[in-house]
């Protein structure tokens, strides 16, 4: 038994040695990163999508981009800027292109007011806070991130539309102002012919989402003929790729797409470089998603839409979908629609806007126990408001459920603290006969009716429920910059004091000293050590987690010392 809890004690020490790198790789120092540059002339056409339609029009195979009209491609500067109550982005006009949007609920980071006001009382410079809200998207060459849309017309007819053709607007900034529920802005190309397209980007308040609308008006003359392609084109965070251990700790950063057969499937940036994505699916949606945030493109649900990636030659990457080509015919018009969703990664309000969009929000393969978690941390919150108070209250739950395994084990965990001076003494007695010292020791066992695996079980239990936890403290927006008390002003970063790690440590060496000590005297020192290890790697642990830890320790404290003294009095 000795050895069995000896083992888990160090595979749970590396899982959270493991879990420390992981966090330190997402919010230790960042490494500078050198910029982005493209060769002159990469970037036009190699974004836009191919089809059939557009192979045939240029007379080339699938692999060759849509032509553009030469005026299409002359670069523009122009943009038309809108903000919401939540969101502010831009327009470019030249292509209708989103980019440089800001979520104007999130900062990048929140002063600790608890922490500047001590700095100040002891005469220490209080650091600047960086309070810009988080930009999305973002047009910056070493950063960019945006998203695309436009036409691609039928064989045989004259280039639509695209992302790189230049529209005009009505003017440079909408603001929603007090009062008013929604805003369209709108952008109009001609070919001068006859056909006139049309681009309505749909802003609401309180929302995170984008509603595209392009309207087809043909007064050519002629029938004619298009898709609709909608795409994201980023360039990937190289600031930290992790290791070999960490690289599968870390929150997912890349494209995903949710088809009707496949479900939510990753396409990694090294998916898109080794293999393009070619399929077909009723409905479904793309993203690109990160750290707490995701941005997907939207197409009808009843819609069958073809699922596509690229990898540029600059390093950066596209992943979108094209709808059926639509005909219309002389003197009629139609329309493409499609929904952006851009804004922070909270499932109940993603659940909502698309099927299987809250799976953005990634816990793993820990997903099944991660869920529920957070579920009941939502409930609660709901009811009292404080995500910390929360994290008790589910740390309390997880207790509950699992008191009948707990009950079981702390009782045998006392027995063996019981018999500890008997085995003590049989070690001794056949210090030179090891297989009789077993044979004695199974005995003594069975006779006290101890099961030797008994006081493993807490640490079977509370390992995937940390991983889980860390999951969902990790992956779950809401946890970005929420308040606890006193000085803890953000749970999903480390104790600004190390308070709490330092009361884990204490409750940990209290919880160590309730049960029995290894019996080999090298893996009793070892064992003693834990609490300082732990604690030293917990300095860095996001506190909510700590807090999860602490309230756990302490009532298994309490349980285990009430069962204790409970078998000693029976003894």
């Amino acid at each position: 038994m000795d050895n069995i809890r000896f083992i888990l004690v160090v595979t749970f020490a590396m899982l959270v040695f493991m879990l420390w790198q992981a966090w330190e790789q997402d919010y230790g120092p960042k490494p500078e990163v050198a910029a982005i540059v493209s060769p002159e002339g990469t970037k036009a056409k190699e974004d836009l999508p191919m089809t059939a339609d557009a192979s045939a029009q240029t007379g080339s195979s699938l692999q060759n981009p849509v032509s553009v009209p030469v005026s299409a491609t002359t670069s523009v500067a122009k943009t038309v800027k809108i903000k919401t109550d939540v969101i502010a982005f831009e327009i470019d006009v030249q292509g209708g292109t989103v980019t440089n949007l800001d979520l104007l609920s999130y900062p990048v980071e929140k002063a600790n007011p608890i922490i500047n006001n001590l700095r100040e009382m002891v005469g220490m410079e209080v650091p600047v806070t960086n309070t810009a809200p988080v930009r999305l998207f973002n047009n910056n060459e070493e950063k960019i991130f945006v998203a695309q849309s436009g036409l691609i017309a039928g064989s045989g007819l004259a280039a639509a539309p695209n992302h790189y053709t230049v529209f005009t607007n009505e003017q440079d900034s909408y603001t929603l102002q007090p009062g008013q529920d929604s805003l369209t802005v709108p952008l109009t190309w001609t070919d001068n012919n006859g056909l006139i397209i049309t681009k309505l980007f749909t802003v609401k308040r309180g929302s995170y989402e984008i509603t595209l609308d392009q309207k087809v008006q043909n007064n050519s003359g002629k029938t004619w003929s298009g898709r609709q392609y909608t795409q994201l084109l980023r360039a990937p965070d190289t600031e930290n790729k992790g290791n070999m251990l960490t690289g599968g700790m870390r929150a997912y950063d890349g494209g995903v797409i949710y088809t009707e057969k496949n479900k939510y499937q990753k396409i990694s940036f090294d998916d898109m470089a080794d293999e393009t994505l070619d399929i077909t699916s009723n409905g479904g949606w793309t993203a690109m998603i990160q750290h707490y945030f995701a941005s997907a493109w939207i197409p009808p649900a009843e819609q069958e839409n073809h699922f596509y990636t690229k990898e540029l030659k600059d390093g950066r990457y596209v992943i979108g979908t094209y709808s059926p080509a639509v005909t219309v015919e002389a003197n009629t018009n139609a329309e493409f629609v499609s929904q952006l969703f851009a804004g922070p990664k909270i499932q109940p309000m993603m659940e909502k806007i698309a099927t299987g969009l809250e799976l953005t929000v990634d816990y793993s393969v820990l997903t099944f126990i991660g869920k529920p978690i957070y579920w009941l941390l939502n409930k609660i919150h709901s009811v009292i408001g404080n995500w910390g108070l929360a994290i008790m209250g589910v740390t309390f739950c997880i207790k509950l459920l699992f008191f009948p395994l707990s009950q079981a084990s702390f009782k045998s965990m006392a027995k063996m603290r019981k018999i500890q001076p008997r085995l003590k003494e049989l070690q001794e007695r056949f210090a030179d006969d090891r297989p009789r010292f077993n044979t004695e020791m199974m005995g003594l066992y069975k006779k006290e009716k101890v099961n030797p695996l008994g006081g493993c079980l807490p640490i079977l239990i509370q390992i995937p429920v940390f991983m889980a936890l860390y999951w969902v403290l990790s992956e779950t927006v809401e946890f970005r910059q929420a308040p606890f008390m006193l000085w803890i002003q953000d749970l999903s970063i480390q104790d600004p004091f190390y308070i709490l790690p330092l009361i884990m440590g204490i409750t940990m060496k209290i919880q160590q000293s309730l049960n029995p000590a290894p019996i080999d005297p090298i893996q009793a020192k070892v064992m003693k050590m834990f609490p300082i290890v732990f604690t030293v790697f917990f300095l860095f642990f996001p506190a909510g987690l700590v807090l999860y830890w602490v309230v756990n320790n302490t009532l298994s404290i309490i349980q285990q010392t009430y069962i204790t003294k409970q078998i000693e009095k029976a003894g």
